[in-house]
């Protein structure tokens, strides 16, 4: 291994500054709900209708899912792998990625979070191919 920035490499550092993003977002949120004198409890309680429940959501599953995308990029690292598919499988990956947050962040359809997650697992599921065939 020669150290070397890789796509999939690259896609994970997008992946945490992204995460890094919304929780930006979310504690601005949450810092002026708090200002605007709501209360700390607010923040637990389901309500996609509000904001700061989206955006909670949103860095959630962030969270949940990094160790995914995380796990493939380790295989195909540690393997040595590399091709134009698995290159262009994580940049489908990632742009799914982060509209599926902007998408819910907005509060738009969630058949279209949906189509992205689909995008997702598929290219998670391709990569993982790649990486142990």
């Amino acid at each position: 291994m020669d150290g070397a920035m890789t796509v999939p490499l690259w896609g994970l550092a997008i992946y945490v500054v992204w995460i890094v993003f919304v929780v930006v977002m979310l504690l601005g949120a949450r810092g002026r709900h708090l200002a605007a004198g709501g209360d700390v409890a607010a923040f637990g309680i389901p309500d996609d209708s509000k904001l700061i429940w989206r955006l909670f959501r949103v860095q959630a599953n962030l969270v949940e899912n990094l160790p995914l995308y995380a796990a493939v990029v380790l295989i195909i690292s540690i393997r040595g792998v590399s091709s134009g598919t698995i290159d262009a499988l994580v940049i489908i990956y990632m742009v799914a990625r982060i509209a599926h947050s902007v998408i819910h962040i907005y509060g738009a359809d969630p058949r279209f979070r949906l189509a992205c997650l689909l995008v997702q697992l598929l290219s998670l599921l391709g990569l993982v191919g790649l990486a142990v065939l």
